[in-house]
């Protein structure tokens, strides 16, 4: 019988399949570790019990050339990219190593990276309290040994704009796992990163039927909405990230501006309704309520889901600068967008 290649559902499947059987073997270890070692313990071991449950998994069927559950379930072989043999055991472990070892590894990293550049900003306390919790050996405290040495080479605009660009690399991550996922329904190759790393692919057993046609133009049109959602998201995501730069730069320039006050003839009509002071760079919402400029910014900076102060309707974010002129007995309008 002529083997073919396997579609999009039977390798959805089979992943599906093998995630149950993984969760089993997680929460078996996880429930044994517990009972020896004691709740404690097991908490600050939970996720290397079940980095070894998945080894253990894929060491078993993957890595000594058998398939696994959910292979078997689908009836689905790997192969190599020549498509006539099945994959080395370098591919192998190649594969085992990128889905269960590097996702481990590089979440360890990140993680111990924003805690030490946190740590950094306040001061270092919260790196020597956790230092001094695990008294044991483990590859996160050597890991946050290193980020600490790491960190205290760079200098401070440096680890300023560190932790910001490690929260993209986070992004980053999450959109281009969509992307492969979208280019898998319109494809039908490889499902999992670590597959098309190691170059495995997959030939079903079964013969061809009539609805595998239908099936893979299904899915690639599945994968053609996928990847317009993903543009889209990616398009909000820059727009919001626009917005915010600008916001942050018009709070740059008006927030060190020299104090200057209201002139009125009432302390009660001269009055900011959120610091009760004495109004000083008079700003204006379109309702027309009047506040100091640095009390409104930053209240739509910390506050700009919410309901404005006396408003019952959603904010505009349009502000309103009063500019006065000298000389002059009318004022000017500087109109400031708050995102």
């Amino acid at each position: 019988m002529p083997l073919a290649p396997a579609n999009q559902s039977q390798l959805i499947r089979s992943s599906q399949k093998d995630e149950y059987y993984q969760t089993f073997l997680r929460n078996n270890a996880n429930e044994a570790f517990q009972t020896l070692a004691g709740s404690k313990r097991w908490l600050d071991w939970r996720r290397e019990i079940e980095l070894l449950s998945d080894l253990a998994y894929y060491g078993l069927t993957t890595f000594t050339g058998y398939q696994t559950l959910g292979e078997e379930y689908v009836n689905i072989v790997q192969v190599d990219p020549t498509k006539s043999r099945i994959p080395s055991r370098t591919r192998r472990g190649l594969f085992v190593l990128c889905h269960s070892f590097f996702p481990y590894l590089l979440d360890k990293v990140l993680v111990c990276l924003e805690n030490e550049l946190g740590c950094e900003q306040d001061g270092g306390r919260g790196a020597r309290q956790r230092q001094a919790a695990s008294w044991l050996w483990s590859l996160e405290s050597w890991l946050r040994g290193r980020m600490r040495r790491a960190v205290a080479l760079l200098s401070e605009p440096q680890r300023r704009a560190c932790l910001p660009a490690v929260f993209v690399f986070h992004q980053g991550l999450t959109l281009l796992h969509r992307l492969h996922v979208a280019l898998f329904y319109i494809s039908g190759s490889f499902y999992h990163l670590s597959k098309r790393a190691a170059g495995i692919s997959y030939l079903r057993v079964m013969g061809l039927n009539g609805d595998d046609g239908t099936i893979r133009s299904s899915y690639r049109l599945l994968g053609a909405v996928s990847l317009l959602q993903l543009l889209i998201t990616v398009c909000l995501q820059l727009n919001n990230f626009r917005q915010k730069q600008r916001a942050r730069q018009e709070w740059k320039l008006y927030r060190n501006l020299s104090p200057q006050r209201t002139q009125s003839s009432g302390l009660r009509a001269a009055s900011c309704m959120l610091c009760l002071e004495e109004r000083r760079h008079a700003t204006s919402t379109p309702c027309g309520h009047l506040f100091c400029w640095e009390c409104i910014t930053e209240w739509c900076n910390t506050k700009v889901r919410l309901t404005p102060p006396y408003h019952t309707q959603p904010p505009s974010l349009k502000l309103y600068y009063m500019i006065s002129c000298s000389g002059i007995k009318k004022q000017q309008w500087l109109s400031v967008y708050i995102y």
